[in-house]
């Protein structure tokens, strides 16, 4: 009744005020003029205006800059993937999707798209918000920075940053004396440019190498502390070296950028002896995200925007306020890593890529065309590589390092990176760089970052560590089993099936709990929060079940791999992964195309373009899991969880005498918990094989009333229901999922083993 009132009182209403509207509209086309009105009907047919409209809408500014941010962001993230799959750093790929986008390949090969894509007069909006971008970012970046760890371990880090900063520093004031006769722009004075040279040829890229640290598992070694500490060390003196040489460029000579730096050490002095101890007090009341209201994040954000905007007008550049008050953000891990939360994904995700094009587009490989000049640009690197290295090696060595640690700390400090990009823009736009040397040193810092891993793996090739990596203890019990699991809830299910499938009589289980988290997602900061958050639940769970297990945490460039290479480097019997449904799984989309997995993954499409997958397959699993599973060489079970709270009632279904190895473990599963095994015999191979049968009646003997056989050729519905756990062979589901067996979509959660 009540429906039909509702439904009556909408119809009246709605259809009332909108004949009322209606009539209206109509009425109110008398009140034009009518010559007018007949005038712009003849000039302009409809399908002109609509075409018209429409080309006026697409030119739009904000229509242009929107269709900018998705392209760009569309192939920074492509060549990103596409980056960590030759296992180097996303800034790479998102560099080399810059130079992809601008005159360099784009505007070389479809000059019309680049030309609509990026018109001349829509570059203005795009530099804009790239410095937005910029600014975020350096705010990220000094946040990033623990003075803290710096104080402690100044000692030798400031010995070796120091080194790598003046070693190239000096080399590139030579380089200079060479270059400024050919290369330097008119009107730009001989201090100017060497010292920008030599900045460039200084400048350690602190974000990439934390992320290189982390994703080799460095970062709890005494190597990854001291390149971080050394790495953050460079990174303020070289921002505090950068404001001078600004200050020196505008002012036109040292002794006209006194006043200046004048400005600018008061700048500081204020920040650090004013602001800080105010912000601090902040920090120490607000520390976790539910007391940091909008007014409190105003206030950093308000300290960030003055500090950028008197940086700028003092004559050191906004990037430098920026850095400045991220450096002096309260200390409080928490507090520091809510803030980063909050600005990181916008800066890096959505802005940071609109600088890399905007490089891009300033990026004239072209202008590259003679071998003289490729000649200059191969010594540049060359000259960035030595300084860099060299001095790093050197004074790491002189302070009491290993030749395998001060290697590897050469090797980290002579990435670049983004820090170099931002240094080189600022050069450009100060029009202390020409086009032909903005271009060499965007190439230098493109290979100087590209080299940083390779140089590391050779480095360890040929000094090899001489610990014993972590990995399963040399002794371990029968039952050791390595979990790998992505999020704590799926760890804590996968944790409670490993402890059901490892217990033998007389032993204790051996249960490694291993979780990945992509590098690229994690800071200094937020690592040790993932970990907790992810590591800690599994481990409670574990106490308060008097499960003994062994945990993991390390970040990764790619998860797959690392999965597979811990399964095989230790010793275990089994490895236990799980995996989720499906983003398409009930949708339009997923019912349209007909797919289970993952249809646009990144993992497929490039499988597609390197020739080793259909796009378009149906497929048991995902790309991940399908890797993972291909490329262990020990028994996996695949575990798909659909909200399992107990293991008593299982079903194995038999479709041939590969499946005969699943009575291992439908025994533990009896022996640890009790659970009732319903056997399908869908071949009728148990009436066959004799020895299969004395297994399955010594299985009866054990334990009376444990497990029952069943002669059917097909697996019932009724049946599935009833069941809380699906024990089935990989070869044994594929086959179901390539027939689509009606019976799939009714089972309950569902363990797939790898023999």
């Amino acid at each position: 009744m009540n429906r039909g009132k509702n439904f009556l009182f909408y119809i009246i209403t709605v259809g009332g005020f909108l004949g009322l509207i209606l009539y209206i509209l109509h009425r109110g086309t008398f009140l034009e003029n009518v010559a007018i009105t007949n005038l712009a009907n003849k000039s302009l047919s409809n399908w002109k205006q609509f075409k018209e409209t429409l080309h006026h809408n697409l030119t739009h500014p904000l229509a242009t800059l929107l269709f900018q941010i998705i392209t760009i962001i569309l192939v920074a993230r492509s060549f990103g993937f596409l980056s960590k799959k030759i296992k180097q750093p996303t800034v790479v790929g998102e560099i080399i999707a810059g130079i992809f986008l601008g005159p360099s390949v784009v505007g070389l090969f479809f000059p019309g798209v680049s030309e609509f894509l990026f018109p001349v007069k829509s570059l203005a909006n795009l530099q804009f918000l790239s410095q937005i971008g910029l600014i975020l970012f350096m705010f990220v970046i000094g946040m990033e920075l623990d003075l803290n760890v710096l104080k402690n371990k100044a000692k030798d880090a400031v010995v070796i940053s120091h080194a790598s900063i003046i070693f190239p520093f000096a080399l590139g004031i030579t380089l200079a004396y060479f270059l400024y006769g050919r290369y330097a722009p008119d009107k730009i004075n001989f201090i100017s440019f060497s010292l920008f040279i030599g900045i460039s040829m200084s400048i350690t890229a602190f974000p990439v190498l934390a992320r290189i640290v982390q994703e080799r598992g460095l970062s709890k070694t005494r190597l990854g502390a001291i390149a971080i500490t050394c790495a953050a060390a460079d990174d303020i003196t070289a921002w505090c070296l950068l404001a001078g040489v600004i200050a020196v460029v505008k002012a036109g000579s040292v002794f006209a950028a006194l006043y200046t730096i004048a400005l600018a050490a008061i700048y500081v002095v204020v920040m650090l002896k004013i602001i800080q101890p105010f912000l601090k007090k902040l920090g120490e009341k607000y520390t976790d995200k539910e007391s940091i209201s909008k007014p409190i994040v105003a206030i950093f954000f308000i300290t960030l925007l003055v500090s950028s905007y008197t940086t700028e007008v003092v004559g050191i550049h906004a990037l430098f306020g920026a850095f400045m008050a991220g450096v002096i953000m309260p200390v409080n891990v928490n507090f520091r890593s809510v803030f980063i939360e909050k600005v990181e994904d916008v800066a890096l995700v959505l802005l940071l890529p609109l600088f890399f094009v905007f490089t891009g587009l300033r990026t004239q490989i072209g202008l590259l065309n003679s071998v003289a000049l490729w000649q200059t640009c191969a010594v540049i690197i060359a000259i960035a590589v030595t300084g860099k290295f060299v001095g790093s090696v050197a004074s790491a060595k002189f302070v009491g390092q290993s030749w395998r640690d001060s290697l590897s700390i050469g090797a980290l400090m002579n990435t670049r990176g983004l820090m170099e990009l931002i240094v080189l823009n600022i050069g450009y736009d100060l029009g202390v760089l020409s086009a032909e040397i903005f271009a060499m040193l965007v190439l230098m810092a493109l290979i100087t970052t590209f080299m940083t891993g390779p140089a590391l793996d050779l480095i360890n090739k040929f000094f090899p560590e001489k610990k014993v990596a972590v990995t399963a203890p040399k002794k371990e019990p029968t039952s050791n089993i390595l979990v790998a699991f992505s999020t704590a809830v799926k760890g804590i299910s996968l944790m409670k099936l490993a402890n059901l499938l490892s217990h033998k009589s007389g032993e204790t289980p051996n249960i490694t709990m291993l979780h990945l988290s992509p590098s690229n997602d994690l800071n200094a900061f937020n690592m040790q929060e993932y970990e907790k958050a992810s590591i800690e639940p599994v481990a409670l769970e574990a106490r308060q079940l008097q499960v003994p297990i062994n945990t993991l945490f390390k970040p990764s460039v790619s998860i797959s791999s690392d999965i597979i290479h811990f399964a095989n480097a230790g010793e275990y019997n089994l490895l236990l992964i799980g995996i989720g449904k499906s983003v398409y799984e009930g949708t339009f989309l997923g019912r349209l195309l007909g797919f289970t997995s993952k249809i646009i993954d990144p993992e497929r499409l490039y499988s597609t373009i390197t020739g080793h997958e259909k796009l378009f397959k149906k497929a048991a699993f995902e790309e991940r899991v399908t890797s993972i599973v291909r490329s262990v060489k020990i028994p996996v079970g695949v575990f798909i969880d659909k909200d399992i709270k107990d293991i008593k009632k299982v079903l194995i279904p038999f479709f041939d005498m590969g499946d005969s190895f699943l009575l291992e473990y439908a025994k533990k599963l009896v022996a640890t918990n009790d659970a009732a095994v319903t056997i399908v015999d869908i071949s009728g191979l148990l009436e066959e094989d004799e020895m299969l049968q004395q297994n399955i009646q010594s299985m009866q003997q054990a334990s009376v009333g444990s497990l029952v056989v069943l002669s059917k050729r097909r697996i019932d519905k009724e049946i599935l229901i009833r069941q809380e756990l699906l024990l089935i062979s990989i070869d044994s589901w594929k086959k179901a999922f390539e027939m689509q067996s009606n019976w799939l979509t009714s089972t309950p959660s569902v363990l797939i083993m790898k023999k």
